[in-house]
């Protein structure tokens, strides 16, 4: 064989082994990419070591077999870990029209009047940058008619990007809440502002009643800025994980079991603003509980202490309404102190 042939061979060759490499590495990658997300039919969707998002009627957390995952009217927000998905907050929509607000989980359905109004997709999408889907929302008795575009990018799992929009027959809304309202499941205590972080036991000291309590809202110069100009504010329990994975053993405490914390790590809650999209109206809103929410009854035996003192419950940043505004609310294994330093 000739030193050209010869040549032209190895080259030939190489070329090939090259290309082929280049292709396996491209599935691969493809691979690894689609194993990012999480898809579970038309209800759950999410990223791994990350968050996930759910729609009623689905659990994304397995606690009992048909579950449906809680009420109708809040989408499910949960955390993927070591192949584990636990339900760890709920997000519930608020709209307000003349000053009227009304609260997705407990407006009655034009369905069928029950609490809770009805949520589904209506399209959803995947690209190399993001997952995510458009949710519907049945309109409210106020008038408004909101619907939302949730997406999680890849390169921020752990947070949800949620955008809000109105179809034409809305009525103008002032407001669309988007808030958190299940902060008693981790016992969120501290929420972290600018100069100080306020903490729910000394804020409601005293409060031991069965409804909400609540203060004054903080404007946007008590948040902090990230190193991106970005504001941010985040809660997290005051306890040891040892305190907060603990659950008394009287019978009406283990009754409730499903109170009790599961996930084996902490977490911490924010919530993020765009500093191009800020708006002077910016506020960051929390309320109280001191005993876990049971139906709305105003029977006191019916409800249990929250271990250890009063939690926050909503948690949320507040805007006059523009739409296609966005909101970003995260979960992280980072400690506060962590997440806010970047």
């Amino acid at each position: 064989m000739s030193n050209n042939k010869r040549a032209r061979m190895v080259t030939s060759v190489r070329r090939y082994l090259l290309t082929a490499a280049a292709l396996t590495g491209l599935h691969l990658c493809a691979s690894a990419q689609a194993n990012d997300w999480i898809r579970r039919d038309s209800t759950v969707w999410g990223a791994r070591n990350g968050i996930v998002v759910g729609l009623w009627p689905a659990a994304i957390e397995n606690l009992k077999q048909g579950a449906n995952g809680g009420p109708r009217g809040l989408f499910r927000i949960g955390y993927e870990y070591m192949g584990l998905v636990y339900h760890i907050n709920y997000m519930a929509v608020e709209p307000v029209v003349n000053g009227r607000i009304e609260f997705s989980e407990i407006s009655p359905s034009a369905s069928d009047g029950k609490w809770g109004k009805l949520m589904w997709v209506s399209d959803t999408f995947n690209t190399p940058d993001a997952v995510g889907m458009y949710v519907q929302i049945e309109q409210f008795a106020n008038g408004a008619h909101p619907y939302l575009k949730l997406s999680i990018f890849r390169n921020r799992p752990e947070e949800v990007c949620i955008e809000v929009f109105h179809h034409p027959d809305s009525a103008p809304m002032e407001r669309c809440g988007i808030t958190a309202t299940m902060g008693n499941y981790s016992r969120l205590r501290k929420l972290y502002l600018k100069d100080s972080v306020v903490n729910a036991r000394a804020l409601y000291a005293g409060f031991d009643g069965i409804d909400f309590i609540e203060k004054s809202p903080y404007p946007a110069d008590r948040m902090r800025r990230g190193k991106n100009g970005d504001w941010i504010v985040a809660a997290t329990p005051d306890e040891s994980f040892a305190e907060l994975a603990a659950w008394p053993q009287q019978p009406a405490y283990l009754m409730r079991w499903n109170w009790r914390y599961r996930p084996f790590y902490m977490l911490t809650q924010y919530w993020r603003k765009e500093k191009k999209d800020a708006d002077a109206s910016l506020q960051v809103r929390v309320n109280g509980r001191a005993k876990y929410w049971n139906g709305g009854g105003n029977d006191p035996k019916h409800y249990i202490d929250i271990p250890g003192g009063p939690s926050f419950e909503n948690f949320e940043l507040r805007e006059r309404y523009v739409p296609g505004q966005r909101f970003y609310f995260g979960l992280s294994r980072k400690t506060a102190e962590e997440l806010l330093s970047l």
